[in-house]
């Protein structure tokens, strides 16, 4: 589908006329419905909260689509598309790289509609609206605000920050602001909206006072770095901040682990009680922006989709093959071996490997449960599973081309596990601290892994982040964190990795025991050469040229 260039201005003057709201019974569960808001919308509880509904789906859209694997694991060097999307797999990404633009003006619209909402509940609430869900609305805004500012500044850098988007209207002298305020201005927000939100979900799908929580361990836990400008210590403030909220949401909340790794993406998994804040989409025919359109950019083969398929050149990195326990890389030409690890099947499509779940429909008409077939040959790929749900068949009828149910994890329960562990073991070289340890094997041998038994090191909390976390769009955030206060280790990491094509064979066919991953010789694309430079991502050139004060220095950020 073809999208307008609307730029930040353009877009927030547009907002201050429309907003697009959820009108729907469930809010959350069916699909939402665009209309024109006035003063005599927000009378009642179940008004207002149609109006932040749609925070949670439709101005993520253009993110969640491809963009969100593209900037997060493209970049990261988790997966790779050898075809297509090659701006970011080989650290080219430009002004006019697709995934930019459109990621930065989905975050936008994020921050537009959140400003609006918050300023319309503010004005128009009407007297029939309980104070409790008032402040809950207003929170909800500004969680997504502060969560996109988060993107934001991690992505592009120094951005401006906007609060209202009236002043925007009559005011073109937009400037950047500096990183450390952006980060003390969404730290500050998700601090003050966490007291406003329920202890549990008020609505199947929104957000909670521990979910808020969850994103100041994780905001803490990448602001400890901030300050260290690539080469020093965290800061042990923040780091502490950053395990005390992992610990409050693990100890107190109602959020628990799924014990199946598996089962955290075999439909339907949505609003599981491992899911602290999801995206959350619906079948919606004919709702162009309310359903999960990213499976058809992942779906490998049209027989085993809806007339989609446009994933065929995505897949694993050799890289991070590499990091799954008992994927053995002998030199530099051959991995080799099989794991225990549940998380490898369930990222990642590996031949002959068994997916129930899914059916494929043949030439013939039958339709056999999903075997990941093996392709012979000097290069296939190990595509993407990670939220690739099958046919429409397979979900009960509810599933069409660009037009799936299932919701995006914008944060699970365990990464507080492995949040706390970074944080105990801070600038440490190792910790064997007891509870750090505990949670970190929480997380490990849930996915079918034996308990680590030596002290926890930075290499193996990375690892482990880098295999739980692949394909859900957060490898390249561990990465700029990472950045923020060590350059030379990223460097490092970055520049080791091989991105190229390589070709990988099973033991037998089906139900193999190992696999064994040999490179593909002719390939000529196979690492990068990562700088400084490749941690700013340039502003959209459509940005630039609506807004020059953007390319003007950065100034710190004083709430008004």
């Amino acid at each position: 589908m073809k999208k307008s260039k609307l730029t930040i201005y353009h877009y927030m003057c547009l907002l201050a006329t429309v907003l697009l709201v959820s009108c729907a019974k469930d809010f959350l569960r069916r699909p939402p419905k665009d209309a024109i808001v006035d003063a005599s919308f927000y009378k009642n509880d179940d008004q207002v909260m149609a109006a932040t509904a749609l925070l949670y789906s439709k101005v993520w859209f253009d993110y969640n689509g491809r963009s969100a694997i593209s900037l997060g694991d493209f970049r990261a060097g988790t997966a790779y598309s050898a075809w297509n999307d090659k701006d970011n797999v080989e650290f080219n990404t430009t002004g006019n790289t697709t995934a930019n633009g459109d990621s930065w003006r989905s975050f936008f619209i994020v921050v537009g509609q959140s400003n609006l909402a918050i300023a319309n509940i503010n004005k128009y609430a009407g007297p029939e609206v309980s104070a409790s869900v008032k402040k809950m609305a207003i929170a909800e805004a500004r969680f997504m605000r502060a969560l996109a500012y988060r993107y934001l500044v991690m992505n592009w850098g120094e951005v401006p920050i906007i609060e209202d988007n009236q002043k925007l209207v009559s005011d073109t002298s937009l400037r950047k602001n500096t990183i450390p305020s952006v980060w003390k201005f969404i730290i500050s927000e998700m601090r003050a909206l966490a007291e406003d939100l329920p202890e549990t979900p008020a609505r199947e799908g929104r957000i909670t006072k521990y979910t808020a929580e969850g994103m100041l361990a994780r905001f803490y836990l990448t602001r400890a770095g901030v300050g260290a400008n690539g080469s020093g210590a965290r800061n042990q403030t923040d780091l502490d901040s950053a395990k005390y909220f992992a610990q409050q949401v693990i100890t107190k909340s109602s959020y628990k682990l799924l014990k199946s790794y598996y089962d955290l993406f075999l439909f339907p998994y949505d609003n599981n009680s491992e899911s602290m804040f999801s995206l959350q989409w619906a079948y919606a025919p004919g709702d162009w922006g309310a359903a999960n359109a990213a499976p058809s950019d992942l779906n490998y083969d049209n027989k085993m989709c809806n007339g989609d398929g446009w994933g065929g050149d995505k897949g694993a990195t050799w890289w991070v093959i590499s990091k799954y326990e008992g994927m053995v890389n002998y030199g530099d030409t051959l991995i080799s071996g099989r794991t225990l690890d549940q998380r490898l099947k369930t990222t990642f499509f590996m031949p002959g490997a068994y997916y129930p779940e899914i059916t494929q429909k043949l030439p013939d008409g039958t339709t056999p449960k999903l075997i990941f077939p093996y392709v012979t040959g000097d290069n296939n790929f190990l595509n993407i599973k990670k939220y690739v749900i099958g046919r429409a068949a397979d979900v009960g009828g509810q599933a069409a081309q660009q037009n799936y149910p299932n919701d995006t994890y914008m944060m699970r329960l365990s990464e507080m596990y492995l949040i706390y562990a970074e944080a105990a073991l801070g600038n440490n070289a190792s910790t064997s601290d007891a509870t750090a340890v505990e949670y970190f094997n929480t997380i490990h041998t849930r996915a079918g892994l034996p308990e680590y038994q030596k002290p926890l090191t930075a290499d193996v909390i990375f690892n482990e982040r880098i295999v739980e976390f692949a394909m859900e769009g957060m490898a390249w955030y561990d990465l700029v964190s990472l950045h923020y206060y060590n350059k030379a280790k990223t460097y490092e990491i970055l520049n080791s990795q091989d991105r190229g094509l390589f070709a990988t064979a099973p033991d037998k066919m089906p139900d193999p025991t190992s696999w064994k991953c040999v490179k593909t010789s002719w390939a000529s694309f196979r690492k990068i050469v990562a700088n400084d430079g490749n941690f700013r991502i340039p502003i959209p050139t459509a940005e630039l040229s609506q807004a020059p004060n953007l390319k003007k220095e950065a100034v710190d950020y004083y709430a008004k």
